[in-house]
């Protein structure tokens, strides 16, 4: 398994996990070896969660971790009610094979970015943008989008000397004048 990024990160995925097996949810661990694992190795087991209350930390804040909440729904009308009843999600993950309710799902729900029929995969495509949206951050990084999200572009103007636009601010002289005097003829 991979390391957690820090024991103080590690203790943070154990206890939103905790939290969730003593509020009643539903706790899978995937470790078919029956491996130890613990914060002093900062490894973790992917664990799903199946019947997580919205009140709990794993359903109100970023995991970054191998803690997947898994949320079921009778119709699709609540599944994006959910998605959007909630602050945006960096990530929305689609399983099914209906296209039109998937089509759906993708037109009247926003979030960071999507994966179909997996988790997590939109973040290590090089050729497509990742971030968030609203809550779950701006701006995108990979290939040319993170060139630009990090970069920061420095717009410099140089007034010429010869501004036609001088002689359209007061004073007005006679330039302006003769100029005045032309377009009337003109128009």
């Amino acid at each position: 398994y991979t390391a957690i990024v820090s024991e103080r990160h590690h203790r943070r995925l154990s206890d939103m996990v905790a939290e969730a097996r003593d509020s009643g949810a539903d706790i899978t661990e995937v470790n078919p070896a029956n491996e130890t694992l613990g914060v002093s190795d900062r490894k973790m087991a992917p664990v799903l969660v199946r019947n997580a209350g919205d009140n709990l930390r794993l359903m109100r804040e970023e995991i970054f971790g191998p803690v997947l909440p898994i949320v079921e729904y009778g119709t699709v009308d609540e599944a994006i009610d959910h998605v959007n009843r909630g602050e945006r999600p960096l990530a929305l993950y689609w399983f099914g094979s209906d296209s039109a309710n998937r089509q759906r799902v993708m037109r009247e729900t926003v979030a960071g970015g999507v994966t179909i029929n997996d988790c997590m995969l939109h973040l290590v495509q090089e050729r497509q943008p990742f971030g968030g949206v609203g809550e779950s951050g701006t701006g995108a990084y990979h290939g040319e989008w993170g060139f630009r999200t990090f970069s920061k572009e420095k717009p410099i103007f140089i007034q010429s000397k010869l501004s036609a636009g001088g002689l359209l601010r007061p004073p007005y002289g006679r330039t302006f004048e003769r100029i005045f005097r032309l377009l009337n003829l003109i128009t």
